[in-house]
């Protein structure tokens, strides 16, 4: 197929998979629980009004209900999404298709009043052409940028599909996008965790900007992502990256989450308890040795941290969004078990690394116990996918506290038949304001 902006239009829905269209499902499933997630952290309470203050318009912010404009609201979406460190994620780009893509896709498709068809095709158009950009931009840049840096551009071509812009109108916008994008290095953040985090919500603002800023006849440089490496987009429409998405069981980082399953591994092999720990060795890749927190003072800390989680992980068997909440970095317990890991980097975890996260777990006891565990990959990978079952239960587990169980099932019921039905069927449910009783001590 090869031509991008050609497929930027022209994918339609009865050319995916069964198998592709179920996953477009379950993803946007698995992005809207995140959001509920997130939406109680100190980073969405502060972009919300950030949005509502400078962002005057008629579309209401996601789960809030204060209206904003569409780059507004696609901003506040897009970071709250990313609050919550547990949105699905693609290995090749290091990064998330879907948090910067979808609040684009859904102010600018609930402003044009789409039909739930059109905007499922713009979705799943949006996996595939972000896949292809994010692997296009970071094989011709030099540095490792934000999600939001090629999410920008991935943005921009699902609104330049909802809003039925010809070729050239398209190229503008994806130009655009990719000249503004937020070219963000995502190890800064690595380094020194704030709220800036991956991206999402500037890349999201920014696609919406190039699609009204092209709509008025707006001109950009051809996006050299797109156009001047055609290298990348050769199997367009006959390999499917929307099955290829990873999801996260837990709200941290991607990379601290193969120590983790080797340390759960480890205690349910041999029946320590996390008081009879005396320290702890964990061998992997460079990236996540960078994770190099281990006494976290709040929850942006804590999700980009290796050694915390994986202190939780031995203290609770689970590591949850209030596992990682400001409140839970104060935990003295937490803290001194992160205290006893050591981390070093591995040669072959580097080799393996993107396409694979491995990890391996040395484990020392009061009573003389040394324990070995075997290399361990994150649960949950496109090669070893999560059911559908506990996807939807993962939503429920976000979502649920947050927006209560009805609404959940009906957000739910909605999005499974969202094909037949107006888009506006699904955004009046997730753009309305909800009870904020619901959500206290819920997030972190």
């Amino acid at each position: 197929m090869g031509d991008a902006i050609a497929f930027v239009h022209d994918l339609t829905w009865s050319d995916l998979p069964d198998a592709a269209q179920k996953q477009v499902e379950l993803s946007l499933l698995d992005l809207i629980g995140v959001g509920a997630g997130g939406l109680a952290t100190r980073l969405s309470q502060i972009i919300r009004q950030h949005a509502h203050e400078e962002f005057g318009g008629a579309i209401p912010m996601l789960f809030d209900g204060r209206t904003v404009s569409a780059t507004g609201a696609a901003l506040a979406a897009g970071m709250t999404i990313d609050a919550l460190d547990a949105h699905d994620g693609f290995n090749p780009a290091k990064g998330h298709i879907g948090a910067p893509m979808f609040p684009a896709a859904l102010a600018l498709g609930h402003e044009a009043s789409v039909s739930g068809r059109a905007f499922l095709e713009a979705i799943a158009m949006g996996y595939e052409f972000g896949a292809r950009a994010s692997v296009a931009q970071h094989a011709t840049v030099p540095d490792y940028h934000t999600s939001g840096s090629w999410g920008a551009v991935t943005a921009a071509a699902a609104g330049a599909r909802l809003l039925g812009m010809d070729r050239d109108t398209t190229r503008h916008t994806l130009g655009i996008a990719e000249y503004h994008g937020p070219r963000s290095q995502m190890m800064r953040c690595i380094d020194h965790p704030t709220m800036v985090k991956d991206g999402a919500g500037w890349g999201a603002m920014t696609g919406v900007s190039a699609v009204k800023l092209a709509r008025l006849g707006f001109t950009g440089a051809p996006a050299i992502t797109v156009e001047q490496s055609p290298e990348f987009w050769a199997d367009l429409g006959t390999r499917w990256y929307v099955q290829e998405q990873y999801y996260k069981p837990y709200a941290v980082c991607r990379w601290a989450q193969p120590p983790m399953e080797a340390a759960i591994a480890l205690q349910a092999k041999h029946g320590f308890s996390a008081t009879e720990i005396t320290a702890i060795d964990i061998e992997t890749f460079h990236e996540s040795v960078r994770l190099a927190m281990p006494n976290p003072t709040n929850t942006e800390e804590a999700q980009y941290s290796t050694s915390f989680p994986v202190a939780i992980a031995l203290s609770r068997g689970r590591v949850t969004p209030n596992d990682i909440s400001d409140a839970a970095t104060q935990d003295a317990d937490f803290q001194a078990l992160s205290s006893k890991i050591t981390m070093k980097e591995n040669d072959t975890a580097n080799a393996a690394f993107p396409q694979k996260r491995f990890a391996r777990v040395r484990i020392r006891t009061a009573s003389g116990g040394d324990f070995q565990s075997d290399w361990h990959e994150p649960k949950w990978d496109h090669t070893a996918p999560p059911t559908e079952g506990e996807l939807r239960a993962k939503f429920h587990a976000l979502a649920d506290p947050v927006l209560g169980r009805v609404s959940a099932d009906h957000i739910e019921d909605t999005l499974a038949n969202l094909i037949a039905l107006p888009l506006s069927a699904l955004s009046d449910q997730l753009l309305r304001p909800i009870n904020a009783s619901t959500t206290k001590g819920n997030a972190p």
